[in-house]
């Protein structure tokens, strides 16, 4: 039992529906895996929240009186927080996803995903990889295109490898293997793509990679 809550992923959940935030404990807690720290009510109890119990993921919910998860996002960034936020809403809206993105959520998921799909998005979030719902990426894909870059600032072949294992939620080492190359070299190319892009971490680039049409439509 010991070593089981050694290696399990720790997460707070932020919602501001009681009975959400029950059926989630419940899930959870039944699974092998994962830990529930705590529960918050809202976007500022929950900054307090991850600052002192140091989750490795924390669920947040976007629309809630006395404090919206992008806020809270936001600040649990400037903080620099070590957990990651995989925000998981009923809102799959150009005004509730990139703003999310954008402010430094790792993932978003919808609350009709099924339980091991949010299980899956969660590991997947602890370890620091790129989590999109294929509604969201779909509303991605149909934005508005915006002009294709400068010559200069499109991605290389092999930037857009990188990218494109980034979408499918790969992690450095593991891209590193397929492509045969080092994960220093993965870092570097992640650099020029952020750079090139004008995002700050892996998940907007590539909500911006879908918005450009540089990924084109995501599969499935």
């Amino acid at each position: 039992m010991a070593d089981d809550s050694l290696t399990s992923i720790t997460l707070i959940l932020v919602d501001d529906h009681p009975v959400v935030r029950d059926g989630l404990r419940g899930m959870f807690e039944s699974a092998p895996g994962f830990r529930v720290l705590g529960e918050a009510a809202d976007g500022e109890e929950g900054v307090a929240l991850a600052l002192r119990l140091d989750p490795d993921v924390v669920l947040m919910d976007l629309r809630m009186p006395g404090g919206g998860g992008v806020a809270a996002i936001a600040e649990l960034v400037r903080r620099g927080a070590r957990s990651r936020v995989l925000v998981l809403t009923t809102y799959d809206t150009d005004t509730d996803t990139l703003p999310a993105i954008e402010a430094g959520a790792t993932g978003y998921l919808l609350k009709d995903a099924p339980r091991e799909e949010l299980f899956t998005a969660v590991r997947a979030a602890a370890e620091g990889r790129t989590v999109l719902s294929p509604a969201v990426a779909s509303r991605l894909v149909s934005r508005v295109r915006r002009p294709a870059a400068p010559e200069e600032e499109q991605l290389s072949a092999r930037e857009r490898e990188v990218l494109e294992l980034v979408a499918r939620g790969t992690s450095n080492k593991e891209i590193a293997r397929e492509l045969f190359i080092s994960e220093a070299t993965v870092k570097t190319h992640l650099t020029h793509i952020f750079a090139k892009l004008g995002a700050r971490d892996r998940a907007a680039a590539v909500a911006t990679a879908y918005d450009r049409g540089i990924l084109g439509p995501a599969a499935g």
